[in-house]
């Protein structure tokens, strides 16, 4: 332990240098250094090579993807998703907060931020998808009075015709541009979704779903979450290898280079339990969370600090710097590195 002597004849303690913590004065030359110059130097070289590299190589402009063309590419996929958002059973029916409370939302233990915040985008998918689209066709009186009749039914005769709807579905066809449905009790649902279906392939239904108060349209959430219920996005994803299990959060469509400081997240969805689990997000969240606060604190742990100086990697990454104090070293010409001090000193 260093003492010295006080302004008062007294003395103070001087707590023990800590090469983890303490930094030795540096007694060697100093250079000046023009920041505003690197920094200038930096953006016109980044802004030449960027503006370059676009005009060569362009960017990522794939189609986005509406209900117009899912239901041009795959109207069966089209009307077997519609009828699920009629009964209640697809996956955003089913999911629960923020969208609904039809479901249970992601939790570890008893924290659950998705149950405290409720329910703040209300989606309806019978009404907001399929009935209320509907109501908006003009002069079509036979597709009002089938709507008329499904919503005025009670809730066991609704579920009778989707349920007979639903299994007709699963074996229809299309062809010279109508649905081919077999024959079945399902009521006045055939009709609804069938007019449902072209009114998605003339592209009224991605108007109808972005209608907002707003002066500009642009919350999306309601057409690309309808669009995620149905196989044909998660088809194109996969073939993109922009799926969860092909890494595809950092990935980008084509052959361009995607997202690679997303590994670390994407990882972990690849490993159990969050491979599988319900709860995957929150939980992934959760360990990127704790690996952040590990990182922030690795100054302040004992051991965990010290690993930079036990493994001398900085000698490696600065070894250009101590091969030229070992050189003025031998030569004799200007400063060396200050020689680091005794751990234990006493002064009076």
């Amino acid at each position: 332990m260093t003492v010295a002597a006080g302004a008062s004849g007294g003395s103070r303690r001087r707590r023990r240098f800590n090469p983890d913590r303490d930094v030795e004065e540096w007694h060697g030359k100093y250079l000046p250094y023009d920041l505003v110059k690197e920094f200038l130097i930096a953006l016109v070289v980044v802004s030449v090579l960027v503006a370059g590299l676009a005009v060569i190589f362009s960017s990522p402009d794939d189609k986005p993807v509406t209900v117009k063309s899912w239901s041009t590419s795959d109207a069966v996929d089209f009307a077997q998703t519609a009828i699920t958002e009629l009964d209640g059973t697809s996956a955003i029916a089913t999911y629960g907060p923020p969208y609904n409370t039809a479901g249970t939302a992601q939790s570890i233990g008893p924290f659950s931020p998705n149950h405290w915040l409720g329910v703040h985008h209300p989606i309806d998918t019978a009404n907001d998808y399929v009935i209320a689209p509907l109501r908006t066709l003009p002069d079509q009186p036979q597709l009002q009075a089938a709507v008329t009749s499904y919503t005025s039914a009670s809730p066991d005769q609704q579920a009778k015709w989707t349920t007979a709807y639903e299994k007709a579905v699963a074996d229809a066809t299309f062809d010279r541009g109508a649905l081919k449905i077999p024959r079945g009790p399902y009521g006045p649902v055939g009709p609804m979704i069938s007019s449902l279906t072209s009114m998605a392939r003339s592209g009224a239904l991605d108007g109808a779903l972005l209608s907002s108060r707003q002066f500009y349209s642009t919350d999306y959430t309601k057409p690309l979450l309808f669009i995620a219920d149905g196989t044909y996005l998660a088809n194109l994803a996969q073939g993109q290898h922009l799926s969860g299990s092909q890494w595809g959060m950092m990935n980008e469509t084509g052959s361009y280079p995607g997202q690679a400081w997303l590994w670390l997240y994407t990882l972990w969805y690849q490993v159990p339990p969050m491979k599988t689990s319900s709860n995957a997000d929150l939980q992934v969240w959760g360990i990127m969370m704790v690996l952040t606060l590990l990182l922030a604190l690795v100054p302040f742990i004992p051991g965990l600090r010290s690993i930079p100086r036990w493994t001398r990697i900085y000698r490696l990454i600065w070894r250009q710097h101590y091969r030229d104090i070992s050189a003025k070293a031998v030569t004799g010409k200007g400063p060396t590195a200050a020689p680091p001090p005794s751990p234990v000193s006493s002064t009076a």
